[in-house]
């Protein structure tokens, strides 16, 4: 029997912060040794409530010293640019990073191009692409992984089973809706209730910064440079995303058994007969996908709860790949349903 795994989780007032506590207080081999925020001075109850007599642990504020004293792996849920310093940090004493933003996520020139310079340029290329579905092998000896977001996750596994086939000279088009959660907990004009309830609307059109992440993992997966159009929107659910892709292939495939091939041996991909709802998979770390064909016109529909599988429990999957444990290890697959 493998012994427990101390952890930190750095970033402990966020959504996904939250999430990582729920879930590795129920994790068999990882163990909460180190909760940590930009302020400390509090516990992780008066920081949400929900956690009252179950977890109270103390809440420091974060210092890489005091985590590589007690810890062997760090969850950070920081945001971009706050999170390459600590993560250098952390590297630097032999601690092991899971990192939830996107900070390691790209290749530089992209980083730099849609986010801001990078200052750990030293561990950028060591840092692997945390989607266990195409990269579990490099996971397995990584010691910093980068999470990817719930746009590109829920996107890239609706598309990737397709690249193969579909046609360089049109275009892709990505259609996604995600609950309100993924813009955090800071407060903006669009998330306020008068403006979200009974609302949808799209933003960044065609520009939204995780355009490129997709587009530069199709490429390096799928060996294929594409067009890809992708459009968000926001949605009034708490928690969940829908994504919709519109395609053409050049080939004759038939696109059902092509899905089921692809993801035979993927045990958080489920594949359905009908379109995706996201409250089947609220709650979970599984990605549903449908696809529909009408010739060589596809339709592929997918849906994950964009705080677990596009944050949290797929950080703590790849964890447990890290450290040799079963993926499913401390990963809850009962939805929120009703």
């Amino acid at each position: 029997m493998k012994h427990n795994i101390d952890v930190a989780i750095v970033g402990a007032s966020g959504y996904t912060g939250l999430e990582l506590v729920k879930l590795i207080l129920n994790h068999p081999n990882f163990n909460i040794k180190y909760l940590a925020n930009t302020t400390g001075e509090t516990t992780i109850n008066k920081l949400h409530p929900c956690l009252n007599g179950v977890c109270e642990l103390e809440v420091k504020k974060a210092d890489a010293n005091d985590i590589a004293k007690t810890c062997k792996l760090a969850f950070l849920a920081l945001p971009h640019k706050h999170s390459m310093g600590f993560a250098k940090e952390l590297l630097s004493l032999g601690v092991k990073v899971v990192d939830l933003s996107a900070d390691y996520r790209l290749e530089l020139d992209t980083y730099e191009k849609f986010y801001c310079p990078h200052t750990d340029k030293e561990n950028l290329p060591n840092a692997v692409y945390g989607l266990p579905e195409f990269y579990k092998e490099d996971i397995k000896k990584a010691s910093l992984v980068a999470n990817p977001g719930c746009y590109p996750t829920a996107s890239l596994l609706a598309l990737m089973p397709f690249v193969p086939y579909i046609d360089e000279n049109s275009s892709v088009f990505i259609d996604a809706k995600s609950g309100l959660s993924g813009a955090g907990k800071k407060l903006s004009d669009t998330s306020t209730f008068v403006n979200i309830s009974e609302n949808m609307f799209a933003y960044n059109p065609l520009k939204h910064r995780h355009t490129p992440e997709i587009i530069e993992k199709v490429k390096l997966v799928g060996k294929k440079d594409l067009k890809i159009n992708f459009v968000p929107h926001l949605i009034p659910l708490t928690r969940g995303m829908l994504t919709s892709v519109y395609c053409s292939i050049n080939k004759n495939i038939g696109a059902i058994e092509v899905l089921k091939e692809f993801y035979k041996d993927q045990s958080h991909i489920r594949i359905l007969g009908k379109p995706a709802t996201i409250k089947d998979t609220s709650g979970t770390n599984f990605c549903d996908i449908f696809v529909a064909q009408d010739g060589n016109d596809l339709f592929i529909n997918s849906s994950i709860d964009n705080l677990l599988r596009g944050a949290s429990s797929q950080a703590v999957v790849n964890a447990n790949i890290m450290y040799g444990f079963d993926d499913d290890l401390g990963i809850n697959k009962l939805a929120f349903v009703p």
